[in-house]
Order: C-alpha cells, then sequence, then structure tokens
C-alpha cells in the first residue's frame, strides 16, 4: 500500500521534510525520529508514514514495519530498560492524531516514564463471557 500523508498533521509534515526533526531512522514505511519533549535521554518516536489516527486504522503492512524499527532504536540505545508506549485517543492520553510509537529508555527511578497499573480482579465467568463476545 502506498504512503498516505495529511496537509495538516504535524507528523506527516515531519516524514515530508516540512518541520525539522532529529532522524534516526527511514524506512519504506516508518521514520523515527527524537522527541523535542524527552522524558528521557534517547526518547524516540517511530512514526508510520500512513496517517491514521488509531492504530486499528492503520494498514497491517505499516504496523508490522514500526515493531523493528523500535528494537532497532532499543538496541542503539542499550538501554537495559525501557518502554515501548502507543495510545490510541485522546482519552488514552494521545496527543498528535497520528499512530506513533515511543522508545523511552527507563535508565532510573527519576528518569523515563512512571506509570500507575489501577488492576482490579477479574471476575472468571466474565472473562470468559468477554472472550466469547470478541471470537477472535
Amino acid at each position: 500500500m502506498a504512503t498516505k500523508l495529511a496537509a495538516d498533521c504535524i507528523f506527516c509534515k515531519i516524514v515530508r521534510g516540512e518541520i525539522p526533526s532529529v532522524k534516526l531512522l527511514e524506512t519504506t514505511n516508518s521514520f523515527a525520529f527524537l522527541d523535542i519533549g524527552p522524558i528521557s535521554e534517547g526518547h524516540a518516536l517511530v512514526i508510520p508514514k500512513y496517517h491514521a489516527e488509531k492504530m486499528h486504522e492503520l494498514p497491517d503492512e505499516f504496523l508490522a514495519d514500526a515493531m523493528p524499527v523500535a528494537k532497532k532504536i532499543a538496541t542503539a540505545l542499550g538501554a537495559e530498560n525501557y518502554n515501548i508506549l502507543q495510545n490510541n485517543g485522546r482519552l488514552a492520553h494521545q496527543e498528535v492524531p497520528h499512530v506513533h510509537f515511543h522508545v523511552i529508555p527507563k535508565p532510573n527511578e527519576a528518569e523515563g516514564l512512571t506509570i500507575g497499573w489501577p488492576a482490579k480482579k477479574a471476575d472468571s465467568e466474565r472473562l470468559k463471557e468477554l472472550a466469547s463476545k470478541l471470537k477472535l
């Protein structure tokens, strides 16, 4: 599938070279660069060269290309601990409406991504019902 970029999207403008970035890697389907608002040194973004707001809207070949690019960045950083983060929708903390993956080194407790995980006890019968409804 061909690249699809939007005229008014900041990440599409970065891919086209209309907005400067510190590029790390570019493939046919992905573009990776250092984040200008990093939460740790080496914080990078991997963006598909296809404008889609949410991951489920992205063609599989663009999605399949992004993870090897993220892996190459994580390996090059030499980070023992890191997060790969991808958010879908404003409520889920997506700031730019273009699919993107953060590669965030976690060098210590103070730097990098901090998350709370408000886990709840699951009802096993409810889990079975949900799995049945999803029919994957």
